[in-house]
Formats: C-alpha cells, structure tokens, sequence
C-alpha cells in the first residue's frame, strides 16, 4: 500500500520522515472555515477527517494520513499562526504566563478496506512570564511567523516555557507519531 499525507506543511513532513517510511505528499481539498459553536477539538478531528477523505479518489489502495491542528490561550481565544512580527508579538505578549492548548486531530484512513482510525491529541504549554525584549529577541532569532502560536518547540521555543503537558510531544508540531505508529500497525504497515 501507498502511504500519503494529506498535507504540505514541512513540519509535519518532517515528523512522518522521521519513522523512515516510503510516502508521498498531496494537498488536500478542505474547507477549514469553522462551523458555528464548533469547539476546537471538534474542529482538529473534523478537519483532519477532512483532509484525508478529499484524497481517496485519488489514491485508491492507500493509508491516508490527515491531521489538522487547532490552538486555543487558556483553553478559549483561538491562536493562528501569526504571518508578520507584530502579530507574533501580540500573540506571544498574550501569552505569557498563560496556558496555551493544541488540539491535533488525527485521522488515518485505508481507502482499500474503508476503516478508519481518528482521535485528538489534547498538548498544553505553560508559557513563563516573558519581558517585550525576550520576546522580540526570539522572534528576531526564530521567526516563528508560519507556526500557530508564533513558537517552534523543537526549537529556541522551549526557552519561552515553564513546562509541558501531554502525551507526546511531536503532536505539538502537528502529526502525533505516537498514536500515528500504532495506527499504521493495526493497517498492516508496521513502522519497525
């Protein structure tokens, strides 16, 4: 079988690259506008679901990977992904010495058989009380301006943090690799 990710973020090709698997990439066709009332965790599994189905037509005899990702400050303000400094500024500002959570729906999907496999993985970052000249020094040196929540964990980000909560960390990136592994497993493509 083919393995597809539903996706063209680098981050999460990066993460599936990691497991040392043949894949390929395709952009989905979803409509990521949120529905009225739609909670953040509904709205990463909804998504996710989403993104996977838009390419079965395309990719008959495949497990399809969709994943979508949604971030809330204290569980309630939604938090994109901020496009210049300044809005990486303000979220960051916002921020600090808050909780931010990320709901990263998962959603793999064997066009061959019908099944499918979701759930969301629930992440929190405890953000440490942050001074403006912190802040404005990691955006210089980072440019987070293209991650949700203007930080990279995997990088200069942790020095934002006073401490994580979650199941796995890679999640936070945008593709849960644990869940993702056993997943693949129970579809006949074992990762070791």
């Amino acid at each position: 079988m083919q393995l597809i990710l539903a996706s063209t973020s680098p981050y999460r090709k990066e993460l599936l690259s990691r497991l040392h698997l043949t894949f390929k990439t395709a952009r989905p066709d979803a409509d990521e506008t949120p529905l009225n009332g739609e909670m953040p965790e509904e709205l990463a599994l909804r998504l996710a679901n989403l993104k996977a189905e838009s390419l079965v037509a395309l990719h008959p005899d495949s497990l399809i990977i969709g994943s979508d990702q949604v971030s809330t400050l204290d569980d309630i303000t939604p938090v994109g992904k901020p496009g210049s400094m300044e809005k990486a500024f303000e979220q960051l500002r916002a921020s600090s010495g808050k909780t931010v959570v990320f709901y990263t729906g998962l959603c793999v999907l064997n066009t061959a058989t019908g099944q499918k496999e979701t759930l969301v993985d629930r992440y929190e970052i405890q953000f440490r009380e942050l001074s403006d000249a912190e802040i404005h020094r990691y955006i210089e040196l980072e440019m987070p301006l293209d991650c949700a929540g203007s930080f990279k964990s995997e990088g200069l980000g942790s020095a934002l943090f006073a401490r994580h909560l979650g199941a796995d960390p890679t999640s936070l990136i945008g593709l849960p690799l644990i869940a993702l592994c056993g997943a693949l497993q129970r579809q006949g493509m074992p990762v070791l």
